[in-house]
């Protein structure tokens, strides 16, 4: 374990590794929802859309489960999505569960946004090659099943 000598205190590797990702996310998120409110929609409404667009239709549960949130959450991002036409309930084997599919509207938003998404994420990404994002995915994989497998 690496230890970094800062000042007074020694920050270990393992420390500047969670802090490195906590000063990544908020303005990654914050620029991600700028560009999405040029589309009406924010992160959370446009993780739902890219779950049904990559994954096909999904239930509430199955949409909460992916987003790490509580159901609630989701049915009010879902109540959302319904009102601006971008994804409808389709019928479901059991009846009192909830299956959501997009609409065809929903399709075309969801490849409108995808354009917006793509060139800012391959532009953050500059000077990083692609084994180096296999990598930091195959780690930010087996950080969250740490996390799930410890009951954390």
């Amino acid at each position: 374990m690496l230890t970094i000598f800062r000042g007074v205190f020694l920050i270990k590797t393992f420390q500047t590794f969670f802090h490195q990702f906590l000063r990544l996310y908020r303005p990654f998120e914050s620029k991600l929802n700028h560009l999405l409110s040029e589309h009406q929609i924010q992160r959370a409404q446009w993780t739902v859309l890219y779950y049904l667009a990559n994954f096909g239709s999904a239930t509430l549960v199955e949409l909460s489960d992916y987003q790490s949130v509580e159901k609630p959450t989701v049915t009010r991002i879902i109540n959302r999505l319904e009102e601006l036409g971008y994804i409808e309930q389709v019928p479901s084997k059991d009846k009192r569960e909830k299956r959501m599919q997009l609409t065809e509207h929903g399709q075309k938003v969801y490849k409108d946004v995808r354009v917006t998404i793509d060139t800012f994420e391959q532009d953050i990404l500059k000077g990083i090659s692609e084994e180096e994002q296999l990598e930091a995915i195959r780690i930010m994989r087996e950080i969250r099943n740490n996390i799930k497998n410890e009951g954390i």
